[in-house]
């Protein structure tokens, strides 16, 4: 990787649908060792909500994790988690970072990135069986917020979910969208 390259999210469109889709099939392979997910007869898995992504800008966003001009991933939220009694959270639904783009510090820089442009209160959640993404989640949310975060481990059947909230940082950069109904 060039060290002139920078990471950058862009706010994904409805005509890159076909793109976030393709990614989406490549994050579902790699939570098939961890999630019992079936492939389609079609031979992929889908995301059924995928088209909920586009009819709800208010509720929910999709971007695409740049490296330079590269994409190296997504990021997925929607407002409200199965986590929190809040309807106004903000929850990471899914976060995806290419392999080839992993431990070089993008899905870091993409998290840090998204949480100071939506400002809000966050909620992370992470499977406890999913060893790499719970560390990952713990370091990434730690350093952002400086030690400034609730932790918790939610029950659940077949696996208990590991969550994280906490407050954006004040930083003045992007739409506070707390506020946006």
């Amino acid at each position: 990787m060039l060290a002139s390259e920078v990471v950058t999210l862009e706010r994904a469109t409805p005509d890159m649908s076909p793109l976030v889709g393709n990614l989406l099939e490549l994050y579902i392979h790699d939570l098939s060792g961890i999630f019992a997910v079936e492939l389609g007869p079609d031979g992929r898995f889908g995301y059924p909500r995928l088209p909920l992504y586009w009819a709800d800008s208010v509720g929910r966003h999709v971007y695409l994790i740049k490296f330079g001009s590269r994409v190296a991933g997504f990021a997925m939220v929607t407002r409200g988690s199965p986590a929190s009694q809040n309807p106004t959270d903000l929850d990471v639904a899914e976060f995806f970072v290419l392999r080839a783009f992993r431990r070089s510090g993008v899905g870091r820089q993409a998290a840090f990135m998204l949480w100071d442009a939506v400002r809000g209160q966050w909620v992370v959640r992470v499977v406890e069986t999913n060893e790499p993404g719970v560390s990952f989640w713990s370091e990434t949310v730690r350093s952002y917020t400086s030690g400034m975060f609730a932790e918790r481990v939610m029950p659940a059947v077949p696996t208990a979910w590991r969550v994280f909230t906490f407050a954006s940082r004040a930083t003045g950069q992007g739409p506070d969208l707390r506020t946006t109904r």
